[in-house]
């Protein structure tokens, strides 16, 4: 039995499905997985078809008993909280199995895994968080602007009235640092106006920051690249991108201080979840280092502006990047450890709506 004994219709419903299925037979040998299962296991239908279902997943008993449960009692079984081996480890997954009404003996088995879930859930306050986080500092920010400029103004016609040099010194002081904050509340408040849409190489993006970066990269450290060259173009924002991806880079240089390696990989990624809605098609972009990880101390706020794990950081940087990414309806996800820490930037391949408007190309 092979793709061709699920007909067209099922087929249709399965490959929409975001979430790993498979089809097994009476012999438990597989004959259907969906793009996503594929996505999973890392794995081409074709190549697994009438392969017994312990290759694909070796050594679990409950998968099994479960899969015998649900075809002996011609009734949908749960079986929760589930350890299953995976080429990256091990997942914990939640099984959902039904029973296919044709009178085969096929079972569906639908994987919803628990750290996903997690992530979603995760990833859809962030969105939440950021939206609100952003007005709110875009508010403050254009509150500060106006005072900060009465300030400076005035700091310049007292400075042309005072008769000595060594008075002239705390106008200038005044000044300096009126433009200094100048330049932090421009920051925060980011480019403004819609986006300058534009159908792009996502590859001319990461190579052009690899330039850039390369320039001042300590001799310690080692700037790699991983490309996957069948990726489609997308319309994106390029001066936008650019600067969310050399954020996310220059903190990966920070972070590995002055040795180690970062990685700039790219791969396509089918049926992401980011936020509250499934891409079926999206560009992840990676920036892995071999520093030391993220603090866990600030891990849940460490989009958030200002927050930074290092003294001298100003906590911008991150946020910036995530803003910019979520104006094309994505995302940046990390995950890290001691000794590997991935940032992953995620790009619709299709359209999303630009909420802000903008400008043609």
């Amino acid at each position: 039995m092979d793709l061709s004994a699920i007909d067209n219709l099922h087929r249709r419903i399965l490959e929409s499905q975001s979430t790993p299925l498979l089809v097994v037979d009476h012999d438990e040998r597989l004959c259907y997985l969906n793009p996503a299962a594929e996505d999973l296991f890392a794995v081409s239908a074709r190549r697994v078809i009438q392969v017994p279902l312990g290759e694909l997943i070796p050594g679990d008993r409950q998968l099994h008993a479960a899969i015998r449960r649900t075809r002996e009692g011609n009734a949908p079984v749960v079986q929760r909280d589930i350890t299953l081996p995976h080429a990256q480890g091990e997942l914990v997954a939640d099984l959902f199995l039904s029973p296919m009404d044709d009178g085969s003996g096929r079972v569906i088995v639908e994987l919803a895994r628990r750290d996903l879930v997690a992530r979603a859930d995760r990833d859809a306050r962030l969105m939440e968080q950021q939206a609100v986080l952003d007005k709110l500092l875009r508010g403050l920010a254009h509150e500060i602007k106006n005072p900060l400029g009465g300030l400076r103004g005035a700091a310049q016609l007292l400075e042309r009235e005072l008769p000595e040099a060594a008075l002239r010194e705390y106008t200038g002081v005044i000044i300096r640092e009126a433009d200094r904050l100048q330049a932090l509340v421009d920051q925060i408040l980011g480019p403004r106006g819609g986006l300058r849409r534009r159908v792009l190489n996502i590859h001319e993006v990461v190579e052009h920051v690899h330039t850039l970066v390369r320039l001042d990269l300590p001799p310690g450290v080692s700037l790699e690249r991983d490309y996957d060259p069948s990726l489609p173009e997308l319309l994106g924002d390029r001066d936008l991108l650019i600067q969310a991806l050399l954020n996310v880079v220059r903190n990966a240089v920070e972070a590995v201080d002055g040795k180690g390696r970062i990685v700039l990989r790219t791969r396509a990624v089918r049926h992401v979840a980011v936020g509250g809605r499934t891409l079926r098609l999206a560009v992840r972009l990676e920036v892995e280092d071999d520093g030391p990880g993220v603090p866990e101390a600030i891990r849940d706020e460490i989009f958030f502006p200002m927050v930074t794990g290092r003294a001298e950081g100003c906590g911008l940087g991150l946020s910036i990047a995530q803003s910019a990414v979520n104006r094309h309806g994505g995302l940046v996800q990390f995950e890290s450890a001691p000794g590997r820490t991935v940032f992953a930037i995620i790009l619709p391949l299709e359209q999303p709506e630009e909420v802000e408007g903008e400008h043609a190309p």
